[in-house]
């Protein structure tokens, strides 16, 4: 029960109410989550792979490791990376991009902007990314282990607009690399540019060729992925939008076309809408795989896993219902085969802060400042009541928010707090954070502490904050909590003992935020700045 010192309190709670199933409790939270696993271990498992927010994925293979990275738009450290020797059990393992450039440009939040889609390949000893950041171009970090460290960014074509590039080197020794538009920086759209690249992957050769324009039949074509097979190229894209379109696949024997094209995955008759961009990847067995994204709202872009079969060299990914020769997204099915038998894991959601370092899950909604927060080793995470920007009309504009993704369609998050304030208007909660929000915090008000639920309706668009109810409490030790609901709907509750909770405030429906899910997680804020900042200490945060 090493592991488990940072939490004494908690621990001997579990075990005189339930046992020594709390032994059985302890060893599953460490090792994966208690909300949603995708494996279910009798040789099948069921999507989404991942409940979680890991948006437009990409997968490459190594000998019989998969590396996976996703978009990650404003959230700091940006650029996940994911490992899995079977590509159903997933393990966080770090991030490819530690602040985002420019770095005086992301000090505060830049809602919808930063990483976009990215794409990773693996060249020559060297595991490649490039990400587009749609307002400043296209990005390349590399590494020769996934694990880090990788590069500082370095810019591969300044150029606003440019989005989703995906590099490919031919047998020849030459290196392609295929874009998209965005409409919204660059006034272009639906189509998709090919691209000379410098073989070490760090310049363009030229401004491009259309090999692909989608507007009459397939508009908002977007997320191209480059691969070569058998000859021919081919380049996976999908259109028709996020929430509702299609998978797209392009064929030729030439790199700049001209390029048929076949519609390979649709939501036909399934629940899984979308589906949406994703990576072609094989194994060391012959067998070929789809991992896609779904948009699912407030639980954010969530990531399944499709079979795929080839007929005279055109994929079907997923299962073709219908005879139409389109595939349908599968919900349930056979794992893919692998070497041995790799672990059932999950990325992390709990955390009992007693890392000397901040845990994989967390990300703050800017590149951060050393003085909001630091792992102590002893036990907790201390979070400082940093004053809010003087601009900050709530918290859609606060950037020392650290909050992870949404894990699962129904889970409650726990976190145990103790609050030491120096200032009236100091305090320190549990949010629920997107376009509106809503949270539960310990306050510092004239007459003392206080725990408050505050709501923001289209915190975008900078509405003010409402507090819904407030109860005064003589302690500044508590333990707060948020229960998610598989519609959505947050119900927030506290408590002095960590065992009978309070229901407070109004049921609250997340919304996502700017091209991510909703996120949940802590804050600890000031109102002014004093000569000594105030601080929270948070004991865990638990996802049950």
């Amino acid at each position: 029960m090493a592991t488990w010192q940072g939490n004494k309190d908690w621990y001997h709670r579990a075990m005189a109410t339930i046992g020594h199933t709390a032994i059985v409790f302890v060893l599953w939270f460490t090792a994966c989550s208690q909300v949603w696993v995708a494996d279910q271990q009798d040789g099948t498992y069921r999507n989404p792979i991942l409940h979680a927010d890991y948006s437009d994925p990409d997968v490459v293979r190594v000998g019989k490791d998969y590396y996976m990275t996703a978009s990650s738009f404003q959230c700091v450290p940006g650029l996940p990376i994911l490992h899995s020797q079977d590509l159903v059990n997933w393990e966080l393992i770090g991030h490819a991009v530690k602040r985002l450039q420019p770095e005086e440009f992301f000090a505060i939040p830049r809602h919808g902007c930063g990483i976009w889609a990215p794409a990773i390949r693996f060249h020559k000893g060297w595991f490649y990314i490039f990400y587009p950041d749609p307002d400043y171009g296209i990005y390349m970090v590399k590494a020769m282990d996934p694990a880090g460290p990788w590069s500082e960014p370095h810019l591969v074509k300044a150029a606003k607009g440019w989005i989703d590039p995906c590099p490919l080197w031919d047998e020849d020794g030459k290196a392609y690399l295929v874009s998209a538009m965005a409409a919204s920086r660059s006034g272009i759209k639906s189509v998709l540019i090919v691209s000379r690249m410098s073989p070490d992957g760090t310049r363009l050769l030229d401004d491009g060729v259309i090999v692909f324009d989608g507007h009459d039949a397939n508009p908002t074509v977007e997320g191209p992925k480059f691969y070569k097979r058998n000859g021919f190229y081919y380049i996976f894209a999908p259109a028709g939008g996020v929430t509702s379109g299609w998978q797209l696949v392009l064929r030729s024997r030439s790199v700049y076309g001209p390029y048929q094209c076949r519609t390979v995955l649709h939501q036909g008759n399934t629940q899984i809408n979308g589906p949406h961009q994703g990576a072609l990847v094989d194994t060391p067995y012959g067998q070929d795989w789809f991992i896609h994204f779904q948009d699912k709202g407030p639980y954010g872009r969530v990531v399944h896993l499709q079979p795929v079969q080839w007929k005279d060299g055109w994929p079907i990914i997923g299962i073709d219902q219908d005879g139409d020769g389109i595939g349908e997204p599968v919900e349930r099915f056979g794992k893919p085969k692998a070497t041995g038998r790799w672990p059932v894991i999950t990325p992390p959601d709990s955390d009992r802060f007693d890392r000397p370092c901040l845990g994989l899950q967390w990300q703050w909604h800017a590149n951060p400042q050393p003085n909001w927060a630091f792992p102590t080793g002893l036990g907790f995470m201390r979070l400082f009541c940093v004053q809010r920007p003087d601009a900050a009309k709530n918290l859609w504009d606060v950037p020392n928010l650290l909050l992870q993704k949404f894990p699962a369609p129904a889970f409650t998050a726990t976190t145990k707090l103790t609050f030491r304030p120096m200032a009236v208007g100091d305090m320190a909660g549990l949010l629920i954070m997107g376009t509106d929000y809503a949270y539960i915090a310990l306050c510092k008000g004239p007459d003392g502490l206080a725990v408050r639920q505050v709501t923001c309706k289209d915190a975008d668009k900078g509405q003010e904050e409402l507090e819904v109810e407030s109860r005064p409490i003589d302690t500044n030790q508590v333990y707060l909590r948020v229960k998610v609901g598989e519609d959505a709907v947050c119900r927030f509750s506290f408590s002095l003992d960590g065992v009978q909770y309070q229901q407070i405030g109004d049921p609250f429906v997340a919304k996502k935020g700017r091209w991510i899910g909703a996120k949940v997680g802590i804050f600890t804020l000031g109102s002014q700045r004093p000569a000594e900042m105030g601080y929270a200490d948070y004991d865990w945060f638990m996802v049950d």
